[in-house]
């Protein structure tokens, strides 16, 4: 029988494109034990691990359609893993920029729809001590808290070159199907349902008075974001960068200035971008906006597939102070949490769907250029394992998360936490745009010039290209 698919699940394949393929991906970095030399080491366990040709659900399941239209996933009785598990020979796996393109390449090709929605690709060369794992799987067989639940459930805590089972064929728990409701259930599941649309209406009500600014303190407005070099319509081809940031520097800088983590990435990333679209002639007479996935799932909840809202969050804009572009985030960012603390999650998800559905309707029409994105920016941060994880004897350097794009571009910017550090993996359309590599370098000077204007608030960030069409009412007043 096959496994059923929720409606954010079949999304992902309804409108997936040549140009905008729906998987995401994670690019993993390995030190080889010692003594090991990688043109024999990585070929033998890529032959181990190509090995397990028997996969367990979903990594086994091909998507059953009626009429072009997704049902389910349906189980297949033998994985071609010739083309499942892949060896890529490159010059240097030690020069990031070139490991970077490489990948941005595997990234940008569409997975085989009749086939089951994974790959893994193993990258080597001849010198190093170090190789890559690229994986990338379908985003309809789960969303980033999904999959980096079961890639932990795959890696050692301690060396081991025995007992490892690649995350395809990894046997999971089934859980098991309630039998039929009864009436009350069902009153109960049509009361839930009525409060749902109602938070949703509510929602929609909220948004509608903010466009006229009768009620200016709620979420951003759909589609009202700023068209830069990297929004529009998303074509073929990727540019790929990643970077790391000490996380327990990230964590100390947000108690000292009373923020969350995430607002501090905001703020940096922020800047960075800000910066990058600069070199590329950009002038912002307005704040950005960043999507932000909010994870819909309750403490302790281990579902499958995607379980998620992204609503977008205004940025900063007019301060020239890295602390008080700080602090507009946190008021942006916390006006978005609260909104979603009041509402049901269902409805929250509803949201998502109809202002997604509108965007991947402008993008399947191909008119994303003639419309106002609805963000510039997708950032989502993923907390991965907390100790140094192994596959087999080789231990895990970094796992930078690879997403896909957005209807309507922008950048998506995805970080996983890995030992005390966010291993931060950055992608673009590549139509107006051939590297990504300054912005990880501007991403960085602006985490750093945040924690050092702490204890200097004389430091101010350069110009970066923003222009008051009248003057902005200051967060601190000056007497």
């Amino acid at each position: 029988m096959s496994k059923t698919l929720s409606f954010l699940d079949k999304s992902f394949w309804i409108t997936e494109s040549d140009d905008n393929p729906k998987h995401v991906g994670c690019l993993q970095l390995l030190e080889m034990p010692e003594g090991a030399k990688s043109p024999e080491y990585v070929p033998a366990i890529y032959n181990e691990i190509k090995g397990f040709a028997k996969g367990t659900s979903p990594f086994n399941c091909v998507v059953k359609t009626v009429l072009g239209y997704p049902v389910g996933l349906s189980p297949v009785k033998h994985l071609n893993m010739d083309y499942h598990v892949q060896l890529h020979h490159i010059d240097d796996v030690s020069n990031r920029q070139n490991l970077d393109d490489f990948v941005a390449q595997l990234h940008a090709a569409r997975l085989d729809p009749d086939k089951p929605l994974w790959q893994y690709h193993f990258i080597f060369d001849t010198n190093s001590n170090t190789y890559a794992i690229y994986a990338k799987v379908h985003h309809m067989y789960g969303d980033g808290a999904t999959l980096v639940r079961w890639f932990q459930s795959c890696y050692v805590s301690a060396s081991n070159n025995s007992d490892f089972t690649p995350i395809w064929a990894v046997k999971r728990l089934r859980h098991k199907r309630n039998d039929s409701p009864s009436f009350y259930k069902r009153l109960v599941s049509v009361g839930s349902a009525i409060k749902t649309g109602f938070d949703l209406l509510v929602i929609l009500i909220r948004i509608f008075l903010k466009l006229l600014r009768v009620n200016p303190h709620y979420m951003p407005v759909p589609f009202s974001g700023t068209k830069t070099v990297l929004t529009g319509q998303v074509e073929a081809g990727r540019v790929v960068t990643t970077t790391d940031i000490d996380f327990k520097r990230v964590k100390a800088l947000a108690r000292r200035t009373r923020a969350s983590a995430n607002e501090i990435l905001l703020c940096a990333f922020d800047i960075g971008v800000h910066r990058l679209l600069q070199d590329h002639g950009q002038v912002f007479k307005k704040a950005l906006f960043t999507n932000m996935p909010i994870n819909l799932r309750k403490p302790g909840e281990k579902t499958t597939g995607n379980k998620i809202a992204i609503v977008p969050v205004q940025l900063a804009h007019g301060d020239q102070d890295p602390y008080l572009r700080l602090r507009q985030i946190i008021i942006n960012h916390r006006i978005v949490k609260h909104a979603a603390m009041r509402a049901r999650p269902a409805s929250f998800s509803g949201y998502t769907i109809v202002i997604q559905s509108l965007a991947l309707v402008f993008e399947w029409l191909k008119i994303s250029n003639l419309v106002k994105p609805i963000a510039n920016i997708l950032v989502s941060n993923i907390p991965g394992p907390r100790d140094t994880r192994y596959l087999k004897d080789s231990k895990l350097l970094a796992c930078y998360p690879i997403s896909t794009m957005t209807p309507g571009g922008g950048v998506n910017i995805t970080l996983m936490t890995y030992a005390g550090v966010a291993n931060v993996g950055i992608v673009c359309c590549n139509k107006n745009i051939s590297t990504l590599k300054p912005l990880a370098g501007y991403v960085q000077e602006a985490f750093e010039m945040l924690e050092a204007c702490i204890d200097n608030p004389r430091l101010r960030i350069t110009d970066i290209g923003e222009h008051e069409e009248s003057v902005p009412v200051s967060i601190v007043s000056e007497h």
